[in-house]
């Protein structure tokens, strides 16, 4: 279980490929407090530390997570935003994230809007997620309130600080995003398709 609020930055130092499988080194600033068998949130993505050396350590995806998400798309150098499973007993600053992608989207547009930058995003409607408006939603795991709710997109207001502290700095139009739609808005629609 996560929050939302990105403690730090990794850098991808390598990947490689294990039958359907890949394998992730990640560098960064946290590598010391982290021990084998820890969640992490790569991006929105939960994955399990299987190995550390130094301040490198490696986690591993599968195909189920791959096909869910756009670390398919990760390079060697690229920028992830990283954030540690919460502790029972502190704040919840941003919203329940459990660190399970729902769905990937795409980048529409980032508007600077003089000290801050609207982001719209696009997604498959099919998945049967959704947003509302002032609603929770999680994109590459930073925790978000939605503005401009529509069926199949939405936008996202950025400040300063998270522009500068995530890799939302990297994205651009046309870049693929991980999406973990707000949980109880997951359990309505379902009941709401269920009674229908």
């Amino acid at each position: 279980m996560f929050t939302g609020i990105i403690e730090t930055q990794g850098t991808i130092k390598e990947i490689t490929k294990d039958n359907d499988n890949i394998n992730i080194a990640i560098t960064s600033s946290i590598t010391h407090q982290l021990k084998i068998d820890q969640s992490v949130s790569h991006d929105g993505v939960c994955l399990t530390v299987v190995a550390i050396n130094n301040d490198t350590y490696i986690v591993t995806a599968i195909k189920e997570t791959l096909e869910k998400t756009n670390l398919k798309e990760w390079k060697v150098g690229g920028i992830v935003n990283l954030e540690r499973a919460m502790k029972l007993g502190d704040r919840l600053d941003g919203h329940i994230v459990q660190g399970h992608v729902d769905q990937t989207g795409v980048c529409k547009s980032v508007k600077n809007a003089n000290g801050s930058w609207y982001f719209t995003f696009e997604y498959d409607k099919n998945a049967n997620n959704i947003t509302i408006e002032k609603g929770s939603i999680t994109v590459n795991g930073v925790s978000l309130t939605v503005v401009n709710s529509k069926e199949n997109e939405f936008s996202v207001a950025i400040i300063p600080y998270t522009y500068e502290h995530t890799n939302f700095n990297t994205i651009k139009e046309g870049t693929t995003i991980n999406l973990e739609f707000d949980v109880v808005g997951k359990y309505v629609a379902r009941l709401h398709a269920l009674r229908n």
